[in-house]
């Protein structure tokens, strides 16, 4: 009965938006815009600037440039201190910052209030219904949804710092959770190696999953991974309900194991699948899967090809475009990363992508959009950011009657240039992945990398599904760099007139990227689930720092 009511009263929502996002963008928006000044209207940073409620865009506009982070730096320094309403308004409660990385080796601190937890409930609501109602049988089955710790250290006023998935899934109801697999508490374990095999288990002792949802799609692959390398202990956990041979802390599992309850019938389950194959077979481990809940879009699209190996033609939902800073959109559909754009959680304004390095930009509002063209977005939100540059680019891909859908391309600052090529990462992702469709490498990793020298190039480091030959490698660099060059005609006219040498490959172990992958978190911020894998890097020591960490470059396996 009140499951009913909280079902009728969510698809209303949803469809209260949805007709607001079809005939009211541009007087949502500016709605949207008053309510979040008003809401932050009596902090010192909205009084120094005259961000009163009422005032116009183009009022905004003068008062406010196009910011970044160190815009709000000293600002934030104050509020960690206990001083909130140097940026927020007094009845805008400050409940923790979501951590991110930033440009600096210093992680970036988001504020995360009571509003912003609101639209970003909003968001995934919305997000949710839409799943559920395209896959009805998801009503009565639970769902795998990883998140990390929204406390991994405290400001000195003791506010969390961590990651806002942990948040929501700490503020979960009791009747909430029981819809849920993972229970929260595992967020709060540090060592990622013991967390990825002890989520996995979780994760396979539930033979009634319904939907695998977590950012990254890397991350389910890596579960599975971990799980593929350790099934004896797999079964014998779930066998005997115990969390205990894993590594965890004995606290850890003390705090675990109540979650894991004995299942003999399970772990027959498992052994009999095991039997037959020489990995858990996801088609047999959750016969009842539904749908897939991952980011798809720009450079993680790369991993769309390994999902369907392992999970076969399960259809994907995108989580559409969020970050820390906010959800900027909402797929409507599967097998789509466009989405509608969120436009009651946020104001937002865009910078066309060709105009990037101008002076005096174009900045247009989202129903000034137009279908096929790329831009940079700008947020205004809850947390006391204003005109702040997400250095996303993205493109408009049409509209919802008068809001854009907007596709996630990649991240402005992954653009290399050493003789003018301007490469950028979406185009390094369909490049490589087609100069593997041609040549049969299967890649499981790879990123490339700008190299200085008396000619210029790139190196491509690499990781395939199984071992590749000098030839291979040889033949799979010259499609590499002949893909890249079909995908940016700047890099094909440089190459042909002998400015930049052709793609070098060098292949990397599966243990590399993991000490690579672990080197950015700790250096950078952010969270395991949170890591987005860079395919591009414009950082020319690239390959001199990698080789050093990793202990040396491998030209083939």
């Amino acid at each position: 009965m009140v499951a009913g009511v909280v079902r009728r009263r969510l698809i209303a929502a949803r469809e209260r938006f949805l007709r607001t996002a079809h005939d009211q963008c541009r007087e949502t928006q500016q709605a949207t815009l008053d309510g979040l000044l008003a809401l932050n209207g009596d902090s010192r940073f909205s009084q120094q600037h005259g961000l009163t409620p009422g005032i116009s865009v183009d009022e905004l506009r003068q008062r406010i440039p196009v910011t970044d982070y160190e815009f709000f730096r000293s600002s934030i320094d104050q509020m960690k201190t206990g001083d909130h309403q140097a940026l927020l308004g007094s009845g805008n409660r400050l409940l923790m910052y979501a951590v991110t990385s930033g440009t600096t080796a210093d992680s970036k601190l988001i504020p995360v209030t009571e509003r912003f937890v609101e639209d970003y409930r909003r968001g995934w609501q919305h997000w949710g219904v839409g799943a559920f109602r395209k896959h009805q049988q998801l009503s009565l089955l639970r769902m795998v949804q990883l998140a990390s710790s929204h406390n991994r250290w405290t400001t000195d006023d003791g506010i969390p710092c961590g990651n806002i998935s942990g948040l929501a899934a700490a503020m979960q109801k009791k009747v909430v959770r029981k819809l849920y697999t993972i229970p929260p508490e595992l967020a709060s374990v540090k060592d990622p190696v013991h967390k990825r095999l002890a989520t996995a288990i979780f994760a396979l002792s539930d033979p009634f999953a319904g939907m695998l949802i977590t950012a990254n799609p890397s991350t389910l692959l890596a579960l599975l991974t971990a799980a593929d390398a350790a099934t004896d202990l797999v079964v014998e956990c779930i066998e005997r309900g115990t969390l205990q041979p894993t590594g965890l802390s004995a606290a850890e599992c003390r705090q675990l194991d109540p979650f894991l309850k004995s299942d003999v019938r399970r772990a027959t389950e498992l052994k009999a699948i095991l039997a037959g194959h020489d990995r858990f077979e996801t088609a047999e481990c959750w016969p009842y899967l539904a749908c897939l809940g991952v980011w798809t879009g720009g450079s993680v699209g790369s991993y769309v090809p390994a999902l369907r190996e392992r999970f076969g033609n399960i259809p994907i939902r995108d989580h559409g475009l969020h970050a820390s800073e906010g959800r900027m959109t909402i797929p409507l559909d599967d097998e789509t990363s466009a989405g509608v754009l969120d436009i009651e959680s946020h104001f937002f304004e865009f910078i066309p992508w060709t105009e990037s390095q101008s002076d005096n930009p174009t900045i247009l509002q989202a129903h000034e959009l137009e279908e096929g063209q790329e831009y940079f977005v700008l947020l205004t939100t809850a947390s006391g950011l204003y005109r702040y540059n997400m250095f996303d680019v993205v493109r408009c891909t049409g509209f919802y009657g008068t809001t854009p859908l907007i596709q996630f391309l990649h991240k402005g600052a992954h653009i290399s240039s050493i003789t003018g090529e301007k490469i950028t990462e979406s185009q390094v992702i369909a490049g490589v992945n087609a100069a593997a469709e041609h040549t049969g490498v299967r890649l499981r990793q790879f990123t490339l990398t700008p190299v200085w020298g008396n000619l210029p190039g790139y190196h491509l480091h690499l990781q395939a599904a199984s071992g590749i030959e000098l030839a291979n490698l040889t033949e799979f660099a010259e499609a590499a760099d002949r893909e890249i060059g079909r995908a940016n005609c700047e890099y094909q006219e440089k190459r042909e007139t002998g400015r930049l040498a052709t793609v070098q490959c060098f292949v990397k172990s599966e243990d590399d990227w993991e000490r690579f992958r672990q080197n950015r978190l700790q250096t950078g911020g952010g969270s395991e689930e949170q890591y987005k894998h860079p395919f591009l890097l414009p950082d020319a020591e690239f390959t001199g720092r990698f080789d050093a960490l990793m202990g040396g470059a491998r030209p083939a396996n």
